[in-house]
Protein backbone atom coordinates (compact mmCIF):
# COMPACT_ATOMS: atom_id res chain seq x y z
CA UNK A 1 0.00 0.00 0.00
CA UNK A 2 2.83 2.15 0.40
CA UNK A 3 2.73 5.40 -1.92
CA UNK A 4 -0.81 4.75 -2.25
CA UNK A 5 -3.32 7.69 -1.97
CA UNK A 6 -6.23 7.78 0.29
CA UNK A 7 -9.44 9.83 1.35
CA UNK A 8 -10.78 9.25 4.67
CA UNK A 9 -13.54 11.11 5.89
CA UNK A 10 -15.03 11.29 9.36
CA UNK A 11 -10.86 11.72 9.99
CA UNK A 12 -11.53 14.03 13.20
CA UNK A 13 -12.14 11.31 15.19
CA UNK A 14 -13.20 7.64 16.30
CA UNK A 15 -12.97 4.90 13.73
CA UNK A 16 -12.16 7.14 10.77
CA UNK A 17 -8.68 8.86 13.26
CA UNK A 18 -8.08 5.29 13.56
CA UNK A 19 -8.04 4.07 9.97
CA UNK A 20 -5.74 7.77 9.03
CA UNK A 21 -3.28 6.31 11.52
CA UNK A 22 -3.20 2.85 10.46
CA UNK A 23 -3.19 3.65 6.56
CA UNK A 24 -0.14 6.30 7.43
CA UNK A 25 1.68 3.67 8.84
CA UNK A 26 1.77 1.69 6.00
CA UNK A 27 3.16 4.73 3.88
CA UNK A 28 -0.02 5.70 2.27
CA UNK A 29 -0.55 9.15 1.85
CA UNK A 30 -3.61 10.63 3.58
CA UNK A 31 -6.42 13.09 2.87
CA UNK A 32 -7.59 13.46 6.18
CA UNK A 33 -11.61 14.94 5.57
CA UNK A 34 -14.08 16.35 8.40
CA UNK A 35 -16.25 19.31 8.91
CA UNK A 36 -14.45 19.77 12.27
CA UNK A 37 -10.99 21.91 10.89
CA UNK A 38 -9.96 22.10 15.04
CA UNK A 39 -10.10 18.54 15.48
CA UNK A 40 -9.35 17.55 11.87
CA UNK A 41 -5.75 19.49 12.28
CA UNK A 42 -5.20 17.65 15.99
CA UNK A 43 -5.42 14.19 14.20
CA UNK A 44 -3.15 15.24 11.48
CA UNK A 45 -0.42 16.71 15.00
CA UNK A 46 -1.12 12.87 16.25
CA UNK A 47 0.42 10.99 13.71
CA UNK A 48 3.61 9.90 13.82
CA UNK A 49 6.16 12.49 12.20
CA UNK A 50 7.46 11.99 8.67
CA UNK A 51 3.79 10.63 8.02
CA UNK A 52 2.38 11.74 4.79
CA UNK A 53 -1.04 13.13 5.99
CA UNK A 54 -2.95 16.29 5.27
CA UNK A 55 -6.04 18.10 6.61
CA UNK A 56 -8.75 18.65 3.64
CA UNK A 57 -11.54 20.70 6.09
CA UNK A 58 -14.93 19.59 3.85
CA UNK A 59 -19.06 19.05 4.68
CA UNK A 60 -19.47 15.99 2.89
CA UNK A 61 -22.93 16.71 2.74
CA UNK A 62 -22.36 19.33 -0.04
CA UNK A 63 -21.97 18.00 -3.39
CA UNK A 64 -19.99 21.26 -4.71
CA UNK A 65 -17.53 21.11 -1.65
CA UNK A 66 -16.67 17.22 -2.53
CA UNK A 67 -15.94 17.68 -6.01
CA UNK A 68 -13.75 20.84 -5.26
CA UNK A 69 -12.07 18.59 -2.07
CA UNK A 70 -11.37 15.53 -4.42
CA UNK A 71 -9.92 17.61 -6.99
CA UNK A 72 -7.44 18.97 -4.95
CA UNK A 73 -6.64 15.64 -3.57
CA UNK A 74 -5.48 14.60 -6.96
CA UNK A 75 -3.58 17.77 -7.44
CA UNK A 76 -1.66 17.55 -4.04
CA UNK A 77 -1.77 13.80 -3.54
CA UNK A 78 -1.81 12.42 -6.71
CA UNK A 79 -4.56 9.67 -7.83
CA UNK A 80 -6.91 8.51 -5.13
CA UNK A 81 -6.73 4.93 -4.81
CA UNK A 82 -8.17 4.32 -2.13
CA UNK A 83 -11.69 6.02 -0.32
CA UNK A 84 -13.07 5.45 3.57
CA UNK A 85 -16.45 7.06 3.88
CA UNK A 86 -16.28 7.17 7.61
CA UNK A 87 -18.20 10.17 8.60
CA UNK A 88 -21.43 9.58 10.60
CA UNK A 89 -23.77 11.32 12.85
CA UNK A 90 -26.33 9.77 15.52
CA UNK A 91 -29.38 10.91 16.14
CA UNK A 92 -31.41 8.72 18.71
CA UNK A 93 -34.91 8.95 19.28
CA UNK A 94 -38.44 6.91 19.24
CA UNK A 95 -39.27 6.85 15.45
CA UNK A 96 -42.60 8.10 15.91
CA UNK A 97 -41.48 11.17 17.63
CA UNK A 98 -38.40 11.93 15.21
CA UNK A 99 -38.35 15.36 13.83
CA UNK A 100 -38.01 15.58 10.31
CA UNK A 101 -34.78 18.17 10.80
CA UNK A 102 -32.92 14.36 12.76
CA UNK A 103 -34.06 12.55 9.83
CA UNK A 104 -32.81 14.87 7.27
CA UNK A 105 -29.38 15.35 9.30
CA UNK A 106 -28.91 11.89 9.69
CA UNK A 107 -29.19 10.71 5.71
CA UNK A 108 -27.67 13.98 4.79
CA UNK A 109 -24.02 12.80 6.59
CA UNK A 110 -24.39 8.59 6.58
CA UNK A 111 -25.90 8.00 3.33
CA UNK A 112 -25.79 11.37 0.66
CA UNK A 113 -22.22 11.88 1.91
CA UNK A 114 -21.35 8.84 0.76
CA UNK A 115 -23.13 9.53 -2.33
CA UNK A 116 -21.14 12.37 -3.07
CA UNK A 117 -17.92 10.93 -1.90
CA UNK A 118 -18.10 7.93 -3.57
CA UNK A 119 -18.97 9.19 -6.86
CA UNK A 120 -16.72 12.19 -6.99
CA UNK A 121 -13.82 9.50 -6.42
CA UNK A 122 -15.11 6.83 -8.60
CA UNK A 123 -15.26 8.79 -11.54
CA UNK A 124 -11.96 9.81 -11.99
CA UNK A 125 -11.19 5.79 -10.63
CA UNK A 126 -13.00 4.78 -13.35
CA UNK A 127 -10.33 6.18 -16.30
CA UNK A 128 -7.57 4.68 -14.24
CA UNK A 129 -8.69 0.92 -13.97
CA UNK A 130 -8.09 0.61 -10.38
CA UNK A 131 -9.35 1.67 -6.51
CA UNK A 132 -11.24 0.46 -3.85
CA UNK A 133 -13.57 1.97 -1.16
CA UNK A 134 -14.79 0.93 2.05
CA UNK A 135 -17.81 2.37 3.58
CA UNK A 136 -18.28 2.68 7.30
CA UNK A 137 -21.61 1.18 8.29
CA UNK A 138 -23.25 -0.33 10.91
CA UNK A 139 -24.77 -3.70 12.62
CA UNK A 140 -27.60 -1.71 13.37
CA UNK A 141 -28.31 -1.97 9.32
CA UNK A 142 -29.54 -5.26 9.68
CA UNK A 143 -30.65 -5.93 13.57
CA UNK A 144 -33.24 -3.53 14.33
CA UNK A 145 -32.36 -1.39 17.58
CA UNK A 146 -34.76 0.93 19.76
CA UNK A 147 -34.50 4.57 19.65
CA UNK A 148 -31.66 4.61 16.35
CA UNK A 149 -34.48 3.81 13.35
CA UNK A 150 -33.25 7.18 11.76
CA UNK A 151 -29.35 5.92 12.16
CA UNK A 152 -30.02 2.06 11.54
CA UNK A 153 -32.04 3.62 8.63
CA UNK A 154 -29.45 5.38 6.96
CA UNK A 155 -26.68 2.75 7.48
CA UNK A 156 -29.09 0.10 5.69
CA UNK A 157 -29.40 2.51 2.68
CA UNK A 158 -25.49 3.08 2.56
CA UNK A 159 -24.64 -0.53 2.83
CA UNK A 160 -27.11 -1.14 -0.05
CA UNK A 161 -25.89 2.11 -2.56
CA UNK A 162 -22.44 0.70 -1.82
CA UNK A 163 -23.11 -2.77 -3.14
CA UNK A 164 -24.88 -1.60 -5.90
CA UNK A 165 -22.28 0.93 -6.84
CA UNK A 166 -19.54 -2.08 -6.70
CA UNK A 167 -21.30 -4.43 -9.01
CA UNK A 168 -21.55 -1.34 -11.53
CA UNK A 169 -18.03 -0.37 -11.64
CA UNK A 170 -16.86 -4.19 -10.95
CA UNK A 171 -15.78 -4.37 -14.29
CA UNK A 172 -13.25 -1.15 -13.94
CA UNK A 173 -11.29 -2.98 -11.28
CA UNK A 174 -12.91 -1.06 -8.68
CA UNK A 175 -13.91 -2.85 -5.57
CA UNK A 176 -16.76 -1.59 -2.93
CA UNK A 177 -17.12 -2.83 0.43
CA UNK A 178 -18.65 -2.37 4.07
CA UNK A 179 -17.51 -2.95 7.28
CA UNK A 180 -20.37 -2.78 9.84
CA UNK A 181 -18.83 -2.40 13.31
CA UNK A 182 -20.55 -2.91 16.48
CA UNK A 183 -20.10 -0.95 19.42
CA UNK A 184 -17.08 0.87 19.04
CA UNK A 185 -15.10 2.71 21.82
CA UNK A 186 -15.80 6.10 20.37
CA UNK A 187 -17.48 9.58 21.53
CA UNK A 188 -20.49 8.79 19.49
CA UNK A 189 -21.19 5.09 21.68
CA UNK A 190 -20.40 6.99 25.08
CA UNK A 191 -23.02 10.11 24.26
CA UNK A 192 -25.61 6.87 24.33
CA UNK A 193 -24.80 6.27 27.98
CA UNK A 194 -26.73 8.20 30.96
CA UNK A 195 -24.12 6.84 33.51
CA UNK A 196 -21.99 3.77 34.12
CA UNK A 197 -24.33 1.75 34.06
CA UNK A 198 -24.17 2.16 30.18
CA UNK A 199 -21.23 0.05 29.95
CA UNK A 200 -22.07 -2.50 31.09
CA UNK A 201 -25.49 -2.90 29.35
CA UNK A 202 -23.81 -2.70 26.18
CA UNK A 203 -21.80 -5.25 27.02
CA UNK A 204 -24.73 -7.57 28.95
CA UNK A 205 -27.44 -7.05 26.80
CA UNK A 206 -31.02 -4.67 27.85
CA UNK A 207 -33.71 -7.56 27.58
CA UNK A 208 -36.18 -4.33 28.01
CA UNK A 209 -34.59 -3.51 24.64
CA UNK A 210 -34.62 -6.39 23.04
CA UNK A 211 -30.81 -6.16 23.03
CA UNK A 212 -28.31 -9.07 23.40
CA UNK A 213 -24.84 -8.39 24.62
CA UNK A 214 -21.34 -8.81 23.06
CA UNK A 215 -20.54 -12.69 22.96
CA UNK A 216 -17.05 -11.79 23.10
CA UNK A 217 -17.84 -9.61 26.43
CA UNK A 218 -16.35 -6.53 25.77
CA UNK A 219 -16.89 -3.38 22.69
CA UNK A 220 -14.20 -3.07 20.17
CA UNK A 221 -11.09 -0.36 19.97
CA UNK A 222 -11.19 1.64 17.00
CA UNK A 223 -7.92 0.60 15.85
CA UNK A 224 -9.54 -3.06 15.69
CA UNK A 225 -12.26 -1.64 13.12
CA UNK A 226 -9.69 -0.19 11.30
CA UNK A 227 -7.84 -3.26 10.75
CA UNK A 228 -10.67 -4.27 9.09
CA UNK A 229 -11.15 -1.36 6.88
CA UNK A 230 -7.66 -1.45 5.99
CA UNK A 231 -7.56 -5.55 4.96
CA UNK A 232 -10.36 -4.92 2.75
CA UNK A 233 -8.74 -1.76 1.04
CA UNK A 234 -5.36 -3.86 0.47
CA UNK A 235 -4.37 -6.33 -1.93
CA UNK A 236 -4.68 -9.49 0.34
CA UNK A 237 -8.54 -8.32 -0.25
CA UNK A 238 -8.19 -8.47 -4.15
CA UNK A 239 -10.76 -10.88 -4.84
CA UNK A 240 -13.14 -9.50 -2.36
CA UNK A 241 -15.96 -6.60 -3.12
CA UNK A 242 -19.83 -6.75 -2.87
CA UNK A 243 -18.93 -7.98 0.98
CA UNK A 244 -20.08 -6.43 4.34
CA UNK A 245 -17.97 -7.50 6.81
CA UNK A 246 -19.54 -7.23 10.57
CA UNK A 247 -16.91 -6.56 13.49
CA UNK A 248 -19.16 -6.62 16.63
CA UNK A 249 -17.86 -9.29 18.78
CA UNK A 250 -20.87 -11.61 17.93
CA UNK A 251 -23.54 -9.02 18.76
CA UNK A 252 -25.52 -9.60 15.84
CA UNK A 253 -24.90 -12.88 16.33
CA UNK A 254 -24.36 -13.54 12.98
CA UNK A 255 -26.90 -12.23 11.08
Amino acid sequence: MEGKTAIVTGAAGGIGEAVVRSLCERGVRVAAVDREADRLDETVRRQDPGAAVEAFPADVTSAGQVEELVAAVEHRLGPVDYLVNAAGVLRLGEARKLTGQDWADTFAVNTTGVFHMSRAVVNRMVGRGRGAIVTVASNAAGTPRTGMAAYAASKAATTMFTKCLGLEVARYGIRCNVVAPGSTDTTMLSSMWQDESGLRGTVDGRPEEYRVGIPLGRIAAPATVADSVVFLLSDQASHITLHALTVDGGASLGV
